[in-house]
């Protein structure tokens, strides 16, 4: 924990006030349960990295930091990168776990429902952040693979416009923010 305290910005390192011990706190709660990161330092980098801006989509910071390493976790296991899938998440629903879309696409990563049928799961609930970070970055990496890495093509699969070049530009444009 000492290292984090070195390492994470100046106004935060400086003041000890209340909000920043209990920043300090979520944070080792949260590393602790991070196992997609190489080690302890990586995940309090990112975290604290990844944190100030996801803050104008989540005031809580103990959610906010939980969401951010179930993201990590998720795109990791995908083979992702973690920023590319905030990218997504941010055009797709602004971090919104009970978005609906006209389509019918739910959740964070918005998700179709016929998804769950095509892998013979059902039930699975497509509004638990878990579950839909899961399907959601299986799908994204099944399409980057399907086209052989060309992020723009695969982004466009992703999102059901496949030839049109509006989505992936606005995905890429928050991937940009993002990194």
């Amino acid at each position: 924990m000492a290292l984090l305290v070195f390492y994470l910005p100046t106004s935060i390192a400086q003041d000890k006030s209340d909000d920043n011990q209990e920043l300090l706190a979520i944070l080792k709660k949260t590393i602790g349960k991070s196992d997609s990161f190489e080690d302890e330092f990586d995940a309090q980098v990112w975290l604290v990295s990844k944190s100030e801006p996801l803050k104008r989509y989540i005031k809580d910071e103990e959610k906010r930091l939980d969401l951010l390493r179930r993201i990590h976790r998720a795109a990791t296991q995908a083979d992702l990168s973690p920023e590319i899938v905030l990218a997504v998440i941010q055009i797709e629903s602004a971090f919104n776990p009970y978005a609906l879309s006209h389509a019918g696409a739910q959740g964070m990563m918005q998700v179709m429902p016929f998804w769950k049928n095509e892998i013979g799961r059902p039930d699975d609930n497509l509004i638990d952040v878990e579950t839909n970070l899961r399907y959601g970055c299986t799908i994204l990496k099944h399409y980057l693979d399907r086209e052989k890495g060309h992020l723009t093509n695969a982004l466009a699969r992703y999102n059901g416009s496949y030839g049109k070049y509006w989505y992936p530009e606005k995905v890429l444009v928050a991937w940009e923010r993002w990194r």
